[in-house]
């Protein structure tokens, strides 16, 4: 197995098209039956792979949930996929294995022709087009925006645990970076590690979100068995909708580094539970 300092770095970003046939139910919060789906994909390609995902302690995949518009459904915490609709799946990958994990799911999901196999019914893939950088490509697309200026747009429930369980419910800016800042430095090389603290952050970047699309949410991310041998549900709390980052008095290095990070973001999602449909980002960065 490639060590963090022998892996080229390298992220990846897929999106995937689907559509079903049939109408069917799933969760409300499908992101952990998604999850659960890609696994067994991964397994039917390349079995050490998929154990080597979902034993993973710095977070391989990191997944959107299925994306697009979905009728009411008579089950409670369900809703309904809607025939010959179109929804999308992004998949990030930030692991060092990231070469097998893309190449397991292109054997699975196009040469092989398989379905996304949720517990009612099957999305079948349309189109399946990825995306790569490295961390170094990303500090310098970030070094070639003067003055930026950071629009995030937190697509799924973005759940950031601070202090052992306790969740923010706030894109604050401490909580974000300080999130992005813990994964690149799990996947990034040594020589690429960022020298920025929660205090650096909490002085040279203002948070401006967008009250209008601000939502909270809790979502169901697990089920573990209990002791009276039912399933126990787990669901974790978090927040979606539009912030706007901005720099105050910050140096050059910080505006990089921040900048780099909201970038990766989009490889490596915000926040816990990312592999099952949390934390999902769109980012634009432009100059103030």
């Amino acid at each position: 197995m490639a060590s963090k300092q022998e892996s080229a770095s390298r992220l990846r970003r897929i999106e995937i098209s689907l559509r079903a046939d049939d109408r069917f139910a799933v969760p409300l919060s499908d992101g952990y039956s998604v999850y659960s789906a890609l696994l067994a994909l991964l397994e039917s390609s390349d079995e050490a792979t998929s154990a080597h995902v979902h034993d993973s302690n710095i977070g391989s995949l990191h997944t959107s949930g299925l994306q697009g518009p979905f009728g009411d459904c008579d089950r409670r915490h369900h809703k309904l996929v809607v025939p010959n609709t179109e929804y999308t799946l992004s998949v990030g990958i930030t692991d060092p294995e990231d070469e097998a994990i893309f190449e397991a799911l292109v054997s699975s999901l196009v040469l092989n022709n398989e379905s996304l196999a949720l517990t009612h019914g099957s999305l079948q893939v349309e189109s399946f087009e990825s995306t790569n950088a490295t961390h170094d490509e990303l500090l310098s697309e970030a070094a070639a925006v003067d003055d930026p200026s950071i629009e995030i747009e937190f697509e799924t429930a973005t759940c950031i645990e601070e202090a052992g369980s306790v969740t923010t419910m706030f894109p604050t800016r401490t909580a974000v970076f300080s999130s992005l800042l813990g994964k690149w430095a799990n996947t990034a090389p040594e020589e690429l590690e960022l020298d920025i603290d929660r205090e650096t952050l909490a002085a040279s970047v203002i948070e401006k979100p967008d009250a209008r699309s601000y939502q909270t949410h809790s979502v169901l991310v697990n089920r573990v068995d209990s002791s009276d041998g039912n399933q126990q549900p787990i669901f974790k709390q978090g927040f979606s909708g539009r912030c706007t980052y901005e720099f105050k008095d910050a140096s050059d290095s910080v505006e990089n580094a921040v900048t780099a990070l909201a970038l990766f973001s989009e490889y490596a999602g915000v926040g816990s539970a990312v592999a099952r449909g949390c934390g999902a980002v769109s980012v634009e960065v432009q100059k103030q």
